[in-house]
């Protein structure tokens, strides 16, 4: 990917205040990246510390964006869509659907009739209780059954792509579990490891919920596909460096249980192992994915690598928690 001249293209980064944005646009700017603009709404949260020292051309709202793009068709070398409502505890669908579903239709539909590279956010919550699998193919979409609204509203856009015949045209990412650098501002749907160093400073424990399914997953092995943020940000910025198109999962094709992570996190901040179980609350039974583990053949042999990652659960951990978590700096 070659840097930006004064001269060149904008990158339109949505979210870019949030999470996978802000670190999106520090990956951006490390690699030479200026001419971006920002989307985003602040509000009353302080997404504006994930912005500190990070560089682009100007910065507006979410609701001014469609003004702005009037007439610029030509000005912009791609879209990375990763705002939205990513908490998947709201009960509000239409609002979900306003703002996941369909203003990402309006935001490709722009993108496509310019011929413009789009890239957004999709879900590994779409896959949801996994019983088809975590396979990135474009045949098992119909099939899928998310567990929740977001997983819905991410879902619907992923099918509509694939109604309209556009996937062969766009980029869809299926993020699995991101942790990371600049999830502050996330609250209840920040990463566990974010929640999880306070506690055990304070405290010396970490509570797990306990297994809803015995059978198949003892207490605190429940898995998940966990992914640092800076190797799943990796992952996006390849596809500005090739043509390739369709719904990728984001993952590192790796497991990881809840008490491996937890274990990791006691070393990172080198306190001995103290892991308690606790009920799981009666909302979260039904929603609640017991294993997640994302199928990254597709995009290994696509991009001509072995692993997509670069940082193991104990590195990703570490560093997060060594460089960022404890001095109290974003990325």
């Amino acid at each position: 990917m070659q840097a930006q001249s004064a001269d060149q293209k904008f990158i339109v980064v949505t979210g870019a205040a949030g999470f996978i944005g802000s670190c999106t646009v520090k990956s951006l700017n490390d690699r030479g990246f200026h001419h971006l603009l920002f989307v985003d709404d602040i509000k009353r949260t302080e997404k504006w510390k994930n912005l500190l020292n990070k560089k682009c051309v100007d910065f507006i709202s979410r609701h001014d964006l469609f003004k702005w793009l009037e007439g610029k068709e030509g000005e912009i070398q791609a879209i990375i869509h990763l705002g939205a409502c990513s908490d998947t505890t709201e009960t509000d669908g239409h609002y979900l659907m306003e703002n996941n579903f369909r203003y990402t239709v309006r935001l490709a539909e722009y993108a496509l009739g310019a011929g413009i590279r789009f890239l957004y956010a999709s879900s590994a919550a779409t896959y949801g209780n996994g019983h088809l699998g975590f396979v990135d193919d474009h045949c098992s979409l119909e099939g899928l059954k998310p567990l929740n609204l977001y997983g819905f509203s991410k879902y619907y856009f992923d099918l509509w792509a694939k109604q309209r015949g556009v996937l062969d045209q766009i980029v869809g990412l299926k993020f699995f579990n991101v942790f990371g650098p600049n999830e502050n501002h996330k609250r209840h749907m920040a990463s566990m490891v974010y929640k999880m160093v306070p506690i055990v400073q304070n405290e010396g424990v970490i509570r797990l919920f306990r297994s809803t399914d015995p059978q198949n997953f003892a207490d605190g092995e429940q898995c998940r596909d966990f992914i640092y943020v800076k190797d799943a940000v990796d992952m996006t910025l390849s596809f500005l460096e090739n043509n390739l198109c369709g719904i990728f999962n984001i993952g590192s094709g790796v497991t990881t249980t809840w008490n491996a992570l937890a274990k990791a996190v006691f070393k990172a901040l080198d306190k001995p192992v103290k892991i308690e179980y606790i009920p799981m609350p009666e909302e979260l039974i039904g929603q609640y994915q017991n294993y997640t583990c994302a199928h990254m053949d597709k995009y290994n042999q696509n991009l001509g690598v072995v692993s997509p990652c670069k940082y193991t659960i104990e590195s990703a951990v570490a560093d997060y928690v060594s460089n960022y978590l404890l001095p109290g700096e974003r990325w």
